[in-house]
């Protein structure tokens, strides 16, 4: 029997299907925020506050590329859902190839630039001098490897699209895994510092990616993309609305991040506590605002499907739900960023400056403005 991936959303309660189609989201984007967090925590434990510094700052350059690359990755995702809704799975071979096509060029591209410019970047951030060298190869490891992580939020997009949730959080667990074991080897028993935490999270990324590409391809008949030459011609229609689909929203993923470079240069003005400091609040942020976007990761595919089938209504109800998930997760985050502001610090450093340097508020204040957007 052919094994079906895809699941239909345009049926059934919504509230439920909401939630339970969220909560892996959820997961899987925790664990990717936990890719370089793990390096934070190990090299905090192992190198001190300079490495802290040095994979906050580079982790910031590296994920500007790789949240323009979900903007259109999200794009193909809602013409994938689209597609199912409206009952037109003939066409999912085409909209994947062009999006897999599109987005190796995007990596690539990115590669290129982060591997050329990287002594700019650096240099216009005001990295400490203490971390800078160590910054540097950070940045330039985890760029040679941006093709894995650009690839793997290709095929997770091409899943939820598809609502798939289970799969894309399987495959971010391997990774994590790898992750953890080679940061400990790495960087704590070989002693290879900053870069041994670069090559775990690239080597990492690279297992995650090519064990999700194997399994599409052994499952490529449910999948509905066939893996041929040809299929990875890009189509002129479907690459032009993935652009058009995309483009808003890797500007806003890419504005935001540059406007938290601008003040990671300022911050870094102040010497290398204050950037380690500034890092972990805004590492833990990212971590809770990876967890919410967990809910627009599951209703984007849902409201997509029900458009597709011409059912609005039902679409817009999605979107109520989201709204009421989303405010009670804001609810609880405040709680715990008020209540457990100190201990969420200590789990990176135990460097006493670090705690001294912390302002609760300023964390506080890093969360809420983040999720107005």
């Amino acid at each position: 029997m052919k094994k079906q991936i895809s699941k239909n959303f345009t049926e059934g309660r919504l509230s439920t299907q909401l939630l339970w189609f969220t909560l892996p989201f959820m997961a899987s984007n925790a664990l990717q925020v936990l890719y370089s967090t793990i390096d934070m925590m190990i090299v905090g434990q192992y190198v001190g506050t300079a490495g802290l510094s040095a994979v906050s700052l580079s982790s910031l350059i590296a994920n500007l590329a790789t949240m323009i690359c979900l903007g259109f990755s999200n794009a193909g995702q809602i013409l994938v859902s689209q597609a199912i809704g409206a009952g037109k799975k003939e066409k999912l071979n085409s909209i994947i190839g062009t999006l897999f096509t599109m987005m190796l060029i995007l990596a690539l591209l990115f590669t290129s630039l982060i591997l050329l410019f990287h002594t700019g970047v650096l240099s216009l951030m005001n990295v400490p001098p203490e971390s800078y060298k160590m910054a540097k190869e950070y940045l330039i490891i985890c760029g040679a490897g941006f093709v894995f992580t650009a690839g793997y939020n290709m095929v997770s997009a091409v899943l939820r699209g598809m609502g798939d949730s289970k799969r894309p959080l399987l495959f971010i667990v391997i990774a994590s895994a790898v992750n953890l074991v080679l940061d400990v080897l790495f960087t704590g028993i070989l002693g290879m510092g900053v870069a041994g935490a670069a090559w775990a999270t690239v080597i990492g990324q690279a297992v995650s990616f090519l064990f999700s590409l194997y399994f599409l391809y052994r499952n490529k008949e449910a999948f509905g993309f066939d893996f041929h030459r040809k299929s990875y011609r890009i189509k002129k229609d479907y690459a032009t609305m993935i652009l058009s689909l995309g483009a808003p929203m890797a500007v806003q993923s890419g504005f935001i991040n540059i406007s938290m470079l601008f003040v990671n240069s300022i911050i870094n003005q102040v010497g290398v506590v204050a950037s380690a400091t500034f890092g972990v609040g805004c590492r833990i942020d990212d971590i809770v605002n990876k967890i919410s976007q967990g809910i627009q990761h599951a209703a984007m595919p849902m409201v997509s499907q029900n458009i597709g089938a011409k059912k609005q209504e039902r679409a817009k109800h999605v979107v109520y739900w989201a709204w009421v998930y989303s405010g009670a997760l804001t609810v609880f985050f405040l709680l715990l960023y008020i209540l457990f502001g100190k201990e969420l610090f200590m789990v990176f450093s135990d460097d006493p400056q670090v705690h001294e340097c912390r302002k609760p508020l300023s964390a506080l204040f890093c969360g809420c403005s983040r999720r107005l957007r």
